[in-house]
This record gives C-alpha cells, structure tokens and sequence, in this order.
C-alpha cells in the first residue's frame, strides 16, 4: 500500500505472528532485489485503540510514527473488516490518534484524515542537543561542508525542516544524509527542504531517517507546516506538495493539534516465502 508515493509492505498480524520484523523490513524493502518499499507496518490488535501499528524502515530501525502509513493501516483495518468504526483510533509509538476516514462509491476509503496531535518544539522533545532548551527556530548548523538554518519539530518522531530558495540547485540528497546523522540528533532525524510557493502552498524534498530519499512524508509535512508558519512563510493550513502527490495540512490555532489529510491506495497483494 501507499499514500502518495510512500510506500510500505504491510502485514496484517491479527492471526500470525512476525519473529523478527526488523530483519524481515531489510529483507523486503530492496527494490531491485525484492518486493521494494520504504519499509514495513505491521497491523496488530491492540489494548487501548481499534487497531495497532509497528512501523520499520527499510534499515530495520523502528519508528515512532508514520502519516502516510497510519492513513493505510486505517484503510486496511475498515476494507478488510477489522475495524467498522469511522472515527477509528490507532495505536503507535507516539501514542493514540484518531482518524476520520473520508469513503468512495463502494463504501472502501479513498482518503484520511489524521489527527497527528501537538507538536513538539522543545529542543529536548525532538530531540537534538545544544545548550538552548527553547524552540529550535532557524538555527544554524554546519552539515554537508556548508552553513544550513534548520527549524526543528517533533511530531512523535524528529524532524529537521530546511527552507530553501531552490529545490534543483541543492544536493539535497547528500545534504538530507549528511543531516539525518548530524551529531547534534542522538536519535537521528528526517530532513525536509522546503521551498515556499505562496502563503498556502510548499514544494517539499523529503529524506527520512532510515529509508532515505522517499516520495512523501506525512509527519514530515505535518512538522514542516509547523515550522514554516513559525517561521512566518505561511498560514496554518497549507497545501504541502511532494513528489508523490499532495497532502492538506492545518495547525489548529484553537487546540494545537495538527491534522493531515491524504489519500491511501492498495497496490496488490501476495505472498513471502522466506
């Protein structure tokens, strides 16, 4: 499955168990050599919400949260019969979140809404070291041999947000690398570049921590519609365009939640034999 591009190997665990799906992410996320991913999401039952989801990077290093994913495990978990509750939560790592699921003309879900919760801004919450306990707002770094203001948020997993004028005048590639394990970032971070079209509209060049250059990040453009707009380059709800497609993106002055909405296709199904 995948939401705008991004896409993961998702296994439904409800009745067979995965021993080590660490190893089993770097074993299918190849994409010349294997099924081809950004990783793997595992959908289980949980305790405290509808459904549960364990997301892996190709790498094998578990994450906290995935905004595309979850939009995919809810879609999963209504189609397939798991869950028929529209709101419907999910269990992650970085807690509980509830998401409206939007249906076509055969009662299957085309689209998500999440609510991905408060931002975190602490520099300790995202987290990143350096003496400043306060926002990381426009800050500079030395990475990739060069002198980088980055913007830093947590939406449950870390992101680095880096305005720039120009998307095809940057190695963003070697840059986004090069950040994603900046020692200032002991858990490591997600690296987006983001050049401002108009107050409500971003392009964005996405590097995730652990699976590299990926078409979409849906708590990358939750974190990154944070950071423009304290940055002063936008409004609070803003449309976020990636390489896979586009994603709508409201910071909620009212409670401080932000909400994603996007949609979430399944691509085919089958079987691994290991």
């Amino acid at each position: 499955m995948h939401g705008i591009g991004n896409d993961y190997v998702f296994i439904d665990v409800f009745e067979q168990k995965i021993p080590n799906p660490a190893e089993l992410a770097r074993q299918v996320s190849p994409r010349n050599f294997s099924i081809g991913s950004d990783g793997l999401i595992l959908i289980a039952p949980s305790e405290t919400a509808d459904v549960k989801m364990r997301i892996f990077n190709a790498d094998g290093s578990e994450a906290e949260m995935c905004g595309n994913g979850i939009r995919c495990v809810a879609k999963y978990a209504w189609d397939h019969q798991l869950c028929r509750k529209n709101p419907l939560t999910v269990e992650t790592l970085a807690g509980l979140k509830q998401v409206e699921l939007f249906l076509d003309d055969k009662e299957l879900v085309s689209s998500v809404r999440v609510d991905m919760g408060v931002p975190r801004l602490q520099r300790s919450e995202i987290p990143m070291r350096g003496a400043n306990s306060e926002h990381v707002i426009d800050e500079k770094i030395e990475a990739g041999g060069q002198q980088l203001s980055v913007t830093c948020v947590s939406m449950g997993n870390p992101h680095c947000i880096v305005p720039v004028k120009s998307l095809e005048n940057i190695d963003w590639r070697r840059l986004g690398e090069d950040v994603e394990s900046h020692e200032l970032f002991p858990e490591r971070t997600n690296v987006h570049f983001v050049k401002v079209i108009s107050p409500d509209a971003v392009k964005v060049k996405t590097w995730e921590r652990g699976s590299g250059a990926t078409l979409a990040c849906g708590t990358g453009a939750s974190a990154v519609g944070v950071a423009m707009h304290m940055l002063g380059y936008t409004d609070r709800e803003i449309t976020v365009s990636l390489p896979g497609g586009d994603l709508e993106i409201q910071w909620c002055q009212s409670s401080g939640n932000v909400y994603m909405t996007g949609p979430a296709e399944e691509v085919f199904r089958g079987q691994w034999k290991s």
